[in-house]
C-alpha cells in the first residue's frame, strides 16, 4: 500500500504520546512535512513542558499536528483494536506478562477506545485485568497496565489510524526512535500460539545525517527548507524499495538487492555530504526500514501491524493477495536503543 503522492506526509510517532530525545526528532523533521503526536485531552496542554524548544519551534512553523486521541480513536478504530487484541489475548500470547514484576505504566482511556465505543473498550480492559494485565483506573482518566500491552496497543494504533489521517488529507507515516521495543514485540508474539504468521523483513540501510543535538531548531529548519526534496526523495525510495521486495521471492529479492540498495546508497552519500558541509560532523542517524510480507486471506492483521500499515486498513478484495507493509525506524547512537 502506497501513500497518495500529492498528501503531505507526516510523521506519526510511536509508541508513546511524545519523543525523549529532541536532538531524534531534529533529524526527524527533515524528512518529513511534520511530526504527528497521538495525545489523549488531558496532556494536550502538558508537551511543551516535555521539551519546550522544539515543541515550540515545530509549532512556530506549523510542523507539529496534535491528533486528539478522543476524536481519532473513534468506534471503526476501537472495532479494528478489539479485533486484533481479542486474537491476542485469547492466544495466550500476552500470559507470561502476567508473572513479570514490572511497574505498570498509564494509557489513557481515550487510546483505549472509550470514547469510540465504550462498551468494547470495557471488554478489552475486563481481559486484560482478568489475566494481571490491566488494573482500575485510579484517576478517572487512564489505565494502569503492563509496559508491553500498553506498547503493544499504541503500536497497533499507529497503524489502525492512518485511515483516520487519510480522510483529513494528510498521509500518517508510523516512526519509531524504539526499534528494539517493536522488535521486542514481534519477537514475544511469534510464538506457536499467537494469531500472525506475517514474515517481518528488517532492512538496516544507510546513516544519513548527523547528531544535531547542539544545533538550535530553527538553523536545523532552515537548512530543512533548502534540502527538503532531496530527504523527501531517499525516504520515498526507501519505501518503494521494502515495499517492491515484500512483494518478491526470495530468488528475486537476491537478484534485485544489491542495484537497488545501491541506488540508495549513492543518494545517502549526498545526503552525508551536504549535512557535514552545514554542521562539519560525522553521521550519526541512521534510517531503517521494516517490511512484511503476508497474504491478505489469512488475516494476519498482527502480523501487517508489528511491521508496517497495510491490510489492517482494509483491502478491496478477500482475495489472497500478497501485500507490503512498512514501519521507518530510526536510530541515533545507543541510547535511543
Amino acid at each position: 500500500m502506497t501513500s497518495k503522492p500529492d498528501l503531505p506526509e507526516l510523521a506519526f510517532y510511536y509508541p508513546n504520546p511524545i519523543w525523549k530525545r529532541g536532538d531524534w526528532v531534529k533529524n526527524l523533521i527533515l524528512f518529513f512535512d511534520g511530526i504527528a503526536l497521538l495525545v489523549p485531552e488531558y496532556m494536550q496542554d502538558k508537551l511543551e513542558h516535555f521539551d519546550p524548544a522544539i515543541v515550540v519551534g515545530l509549532e512556530k512553523h506549523g510542523l507539529l499536528h496534535v491528533i486528539k486521541a478522543e476524536e481519532a480513536v473513534g468506534k471503526e478504530a476501537t472495532e479494528q483494536l478489539g479485533y486484533i487484541l481479542s486474537d491476542i489475548i485469547v492466544s495466550g500470547a500476552l500470559d507470561s506478562l502476567a508473572k513479570d514484576s514490572t511497574a505498570f505504566d498509564a494509557l489513557s482511556r481515550s487510546r483505549l477506545g472509550y470514547y469510540g465505543d465504550e462498551k468494547l473498550a470495557d471488554m478489552i480492559f475486563g481481559q486484560l485485568k482478568k489475566r494481571g494485565l490491566a488494573r482500575d483506573t485510579e484517576d478517572g482518566r487512564s489505565i494502569p497496565m503492563h509496559p508491553m500491552v500498553r506498547s503493544l496497543i499504541l503500536t497497533l494504533l499507529s497503524q489502525i489510524l492512518r485511515q483516520y489521517g487519510a480522510n483529513r488529507n494528510v498521509s500518517l507515516e508510523p516512526v519509531t526512535d524504539r526499534p528494539l521495543l517493536i522488535a521486542a514485540l514481534a519477537d514475544m508474539l511469534s510464538l506457536p500460539t499467537a494469531p500472525s504468521h506475517g514474515q517481518v523483513i528488517t532492512f538496516d540501510l544507510n546513516t544519513v545525517m548527523v547528531d544535531l543535538g547542539p544545533v538550535p531548531i530553527d538553523e536545523v529548519l532552515a537548512f530543512r527548507r533548502e534540502n527538503s526534496d532531496a530527504f523527501t526523495e531517499y525516504r520515498r525510495s526507501v519505501r518503494r524499495f521494502a515495499y517492491e521486495l515484500s512483494r518478491m521471492s526470495k530468488e528475486q529479492k537476491e537478484l534485485a538487492f544489491e542495484d537497488r540498495q545501491a541506488q540508495l546508497d549513492k543518494m545517502a552519500s549526498e545526503l552525508k555530504r551536504r549535512s557535514r558541509k552545514a554542521w562539519r560532523k560525522p553521521a550519526s542517524f541512521a534510517l531503517a526500514f521494516t517490511g512484511a510480507m503476508w497474504t491478505a486471506a489469512s488475516g494476519d492483521l498482527l502480523g501487517a501491524a508489528l511491521a508496517g500499515a497495510g491490510s489492517i486498513l482494509g483491502l478491496e478484495s478477500p482475495e489472497a493477495v500478497n501485500v507490503g507493509a512498512f514501519s521507518y525506524l530510526f536510530r541515533a547512537h545507543e541510547h535511543y536503543a
